[in-house]
């Protein structure tokens, strides 16, 4: 079923469990790199990990083969460490080190369903304000997805992100946002992490969403690196970024991206 305004797919109990499958393989993954990543590891090894786990269950990783603007992603997962703030692509020769910050993205295809989340690890001892930024991004997407309920609107998603973030000090990237998902990565609508409460598209049960709040220490302006995928902060501060993919229920919400 398509609302017709938007072309927003809604997602009949059969879609939604096949994509509960998919989410919960990111959201295990997720987790296990908790006890992986650490200094000396590198960003290949996080993805190798990752891509093994996936094809382990004879799933498909989702990120692999994503076309960009000249060529196809060339990994798993985005694996972006302390001023980038998306789409690092993982390499062998760069080891983590502590003090750093990194974020992994990734998503799982299950039977033509995407899952899709993202977490950003501290890696050994990190300063205050890098900690402070993990803590605050976090808490601006549990605020969201607080809001993700039917009869909300798509605005008041995006409003608590940019109220948790800027009351903090911090600022909400504005040029990469959230998204629907479905049999696609990327679906109608876009979810902004800034924006107006109850404004623009009311929230109804079956609709799927990936709420993710990028934040940045310093300013929101962003620039890409030359090779066409890596975007790191204009200023050079640290950023952080997590993400879950969430249904919208007929009582409440359902965040697909936990594991078990």
């Amino acid at each position: 079923m398509f609302l017709k305004k938007a072309r927003i797919e809604l997602k009949t109990p059969a879609e939604i469990e096949k994509m509960r499958v998919a989410g919960r393989v990111v959201g295990e993954i997720l987790e296990k790199l908790s006890d992986i990543i650490k200094p000396g590891v590198s960003t290949k090894d996080i993805d190798e990990f990752s891509e093994k786990y996936i094809r382990s269950l004879k799933m498909i990783p989702a990120f692999l083969g994503v076309k960009g603007m000249s060529y196809p992603f060339p990994a798993s997962a985005c694996v972006s460490i302390n001023d980038e703030v998306v789409h690092g692509i993982p390499n062998a020769s760069r080891a983590l080190k502590s003090g750093d910050i990194v974020s992994v993205d990734m998503g799982v295809i299950y039977e033509g369903y995407y899952g899709d989340a993202a977490k950003t690890y501290a890696v050994g001892a990190v300063s205050d304000t890098a900690s402070r930024l993990l803590k605050i991004t976090q808490l601006s997407l549990q605020k969201a997805i607080e809001q993700a309920l039917p009869g909300h609107r798509l605005g008041d998603i995006s409003h608590a992100v940019q109220k948790t973030v800027e009351d903090a000090g911090f600022s909400v990237v504005r040029d990469f946002v959230g998204h629907g998902i479905g049999r696609s990565l990327h679906e109608e609508p876009p979810i902004p992490n800034y924006g107006k409460a109850d404004t623009g598209v009311k929230l109804l049960a079956g609709m799927v969403i990936a709420i993710e709040p990028m934040v940045n220490e310093g300013g929101y302006q962003v620039r890409m690196l030359d090779d066409d995928w890596t975007v790191v902060t204009k200023d050079g501060g640290l950023s952080a970024h997590f993400e879950h993919t969430v249904a919208i229920m007929e009582n409440g919400n359902e965040i697909l991206t936990k594991p078990k």
